[in-house]
């Protein structure tokens, strides 16, 4: 809430890598009026649906990063928490040609990143507020609804003693 980047005004993070060559994130609730049939338009899959892009951050923008909910490991994924992976373009086209009820996928149009302790010290300085990951708000809430909810679940009701 603190931060004064306004690549990161309002934004809900999910940390997808971290390590000691630094950090990479998704910004969650960026949705752009691109439709992913549009930036993919060589997948036939896509053609006639309502998947839109999403800017996930300000780092290697060309880039596409795919975030998918499945029940379980698939081929070309990487799981992230329970239930959330990174994926290849391939897990893509086996979700929307073999559908299964909850599973689920975002595209995302670049990313965040920090250096080696960069994201550590915001948090220090208290520009980054902490919540547990949920993999089913991340793909089931509206985007925009996404900041306001995550800043009430931050700000704990406080009691007033006399």
């Amino acid at each position: 809430p603190s931060l004064s980047d306004p690549n990161f005004h309002q934004t809900v993070l999910l940390i997808i890598e971290h390590g000691r060559g630094g950090t990479v994130g998704l910004i969650l609730n960026r949705p752009t009026n691109v439709l992913l049939s549009e930036a993919l338009p060589d997948f036939t899959v896509l053609k006639r649906t309502s998947h839109r892009l999403f800017a996930g951050g300000p780092v290697g923008q060309t880039q596409l990063v795919l975030l998918f909910r499945l029940t379980q490991l698939l081929p070309d994924t990487r799981q992230i928490i329970a239930g959330v992976y990174v994926g290849t373009p391939r897990v893509l086209e086996r979700i929307m040609t073999q559908p299964k009820p909850t599973e689920t996928f975002r595209a995302f149009a670049g990313f965040a990143g920090w250096a080696p302790g960069q994201l550590e010290h915001e948090m220090l300085e208290g520009a980054w507020g902490i919540l547990p990951t949920d993999a089913f708000s991340i793909f089931d809430k509206d985007p925009v609804t996404l900041w306001p909810d995550s800043i009430s679940r931050l700000q704990a009701p406080k009691t007033i003693s006399h």
